[in-house]
């Protein structure tokens, strides 16, 4: 396997599938699939999922509520979205752990980075929950903060589109994909991978990003073997 310890980034949006809300059980369990099949290859595979299909804080905010409040009830969307998924990953034999970045003792461990590390050595599926535990953070935030902590080899960030193109793919017919590009060029180019802050931070401590459709069957093992899938972020 070309990286030994993964960060999954998942947005919650992925988690609905066909649906306009909540969350799909076939698509959860086509991801538990998935990621069965390279942690039973021996790789190290720590996740963080978004809550937009639950709830997002900033629109919460921009319908008139407090935007600290909206950002609370955002991580809490996160940790129903880790349940569901751990439920998922543990139906197939994956061993799993759920972490929250705040205090829910009765469903998740707290984020203690040595005991998630020591998972991870073990075997264990690790997902992060609640995001940093700060309110106007993304989860994109989030899952850089914790692959650092984790030292992760590489951040995969699983969307619905099979890389970074030069604009939006769904909306211009001539956009064309980058195999690779610089994180230097995403700025130069205003392209949209993650949020400024979550890329800042990933460029600053050199982890490299890479981008792929996470929905096509098998691409996830073929990102972590090393194949040319998605659209590689590195210096």
């Amino acid at each position: 396997m070309q990286y030994k310890r993964i960060l999954l980034k998942l947005s919650g949006e992925a988690l609905m599938g066909e649906r306009q809300y909540g969350i799909d059980p076939k698509r959860l369990a086509e991801y538990a699939a998935d990621i069965k099949e390279i942690a039973g290859k021996g790789v190290e595979v720590a996740i963080v999922i978004g809550g937009g299909n639950i709830f997002r804080g900033l629109a919460g905010a921009s319908n008139g509520m407090d935007r600290v409040q909206g950002d609370h009830m955002g991580m809490l969307a996160t940790v129903i979205n880790g349940l569901a998924l751990q439920s998922a990953l543990e139906d197939v034999g994956v061993q799993t752990r759920l972490q929250s970045a705040i205090k829910i003792n009765e469903v998740a461990e707290p984020f203690i980075r040595r005991r998630a590390i020591r998972h991870l050595e073990k075997g264990r599926v690790v997902i992060f929950g609640g995001g940093t535990g700060n309110p106007y953070f993304t989860t994109d935030s989030a899952a850089v903060l914790r692959a650092i902590e984790i030292n992760a080899n590489v951040i995969l960030k699983g969307t619905r589109v099979d890389g970074i193109y030069t604009s939006d793919p769904e909306k211009d017919k001539s956009a064309t994909k980058f195999d690779f590009i610089s994180f230097d060029d995403v700025l130069k180019r205003g392209l949209k991978v993650m949020d400024t802050t979550a890329f800042t931070l990933s460029q600053e401590n050199e982890l490299p990003i890479i981008v792929f459709d996470m929905n096509k069957k098998g691409n996830l093992l073929k990102v972590v073997s090393g194949e040319n899938v998605g659209t590689k972020v590195n210096l």
